[in-house]
């Protein structure tokens, strides 16, 4: 392990509420093109890591849709210091396709003189080895929305336009308080800040255990968008942010409807199968170093959990609407074994 923190970011700043970047690259990918990107098949890879909770919603949505002959996948790491992610998984350390050892060079490609984070997931041009995006909820918005000549037979509506207003409000209520709300918890730079970022954070969760009580999805009878962006969260919760970022007022399991919720979430195609527990703890444990100063990765809590029995199945709902499941993982993308439920 690296002694030098010099090279580790830092997230903690003493005295003060975390506040979250968001001002993203803007261009996007479209049918007609209209930012200089045009929708082609086989043009742009996917940058992402199993461990980053925005970047699992682009794993989950891609598969979901089935594009993986149009998008091609990159996966970094799970660790990275304050200059990037890398490629360290990938043989000679380097993505077989952009050639690069770090995503920091795809963002400098086009941007030489960039200065925000370098983050995933990332849509990267492969012609010109340059960023096109990061703003990480558009993309998965466009997926459902821009790339359709490209899904497969039976993928689902992730954003349907009749629930489209219900998604957005939901969703942004999602990312503040609960997306957004456990990182405000774990940065807390003060007792006040934390005490209040606590209280917002179970107050969200709260509300979603009532709603999910009576309906087996977010919004609708079918997994939609929505549904994608909270359960990257859930995942990680009791392995992550209960103990590592003190939101441990109760578990993810101690709940009932969520509980239930995330399981039948988790038991769904697309979904467990692109979730790297192992990778997720390495990430959060051995990042920051501000908070965890040891690095040492925790053995639990057991996973075992997430395969039994959820019961949500008598709320009625169809998870894919009109479609279907989407088949088995692609062999490359396979979550390695032990790396699922049931790993220590």
């Amino acid at each position: 392990m690296d002694d030098d923190n010099s090279t580790k970011g830092a997230y903690v700043t003493t005295g003060s509420e975390f506040t979250r970047d968001t001002n993203y690259i803007a261009t996007r990918i479209t049918r007609d093109g209209r930012d200089g990107y045009p929708v082609e098949a086989g043009r742009y890879r996917l940058v992402a890591a199993r461990a980053c909770p925005w970047a699992n919603r682009t794993l989950i949505v891609r598969r979901l849709l089935g594009l993986e002959d149009a998008i091609s996948l990159g996966l970094t790491g799970p660790t990275h210091d304050k200059r990037s992610w890398t490629f360290d998984l990938d043989e000679g350390g380097r993505d077989p396709v952009l050639g690069y050892e770090r995503l920091q060079e795809a963002y400098f490609a086009r941007f030489p003189d960039y200065e925000r984070g370098i983050t995933v997931p990332a849509v990267v041009d492969v012609p010109t080895g340059q960023v096109v995006t990061n703003n990480y909820p558009q993309i998965t918005l466009d997926f459902s929305t821009e790339w359709t000549d490209f899904h497969r037979d039976g993928a689902p509506e992730l954003y349907p336009e009749r629930h489209r207003d219900e998604i957005d409000e939901v969703a942004q209520r999602v990312f503040t308080e609960v997306n957004n709300g456990v990182y405000r918890c774990g940065f807390a730079g003060s007792q006040e800040a934390y005490d209040k970022a606590y209280d917002r954070l179970f107050t969200a969760l709260d509300w979603l255990e009532e709603r999910l009580s009576g309906q087996r999805y977010l919004v609708g009878d079918t997994i939609t968008e929505a549904d994608v962006r909270l359960f990257t969260t859930l995942a990680r919760f009791d392995p992550v942010y209960h103990g590592h970022f003190k939101c441990n007022r109760q578990k993810l399991s101690e709940f009932s409807a969520l509980w239930g919720y995330a399981r039948d979430l988790f038991q769904t195609p697309g979904f467990g199968d692109t979730t790297d527990f192992v990778q997720i703890k390495q990430h959060y444990y051995v990042v920051h170093v501000d908070i965890n100063p040891t690095q040492i990765v925790p053995k639990g809590p057991d996973l075992a959990g997430w395969l039994t029995s959820h019961g949500r199945e008598q709320l009625g709902g169809r998870p894919f609407g009109d479609g279907t499941p989407p088949p088995p993982p692609r062999p490359a993308e396979v979550v390695p074994a032990g790396h699922g439920a049931g790993a220590a």
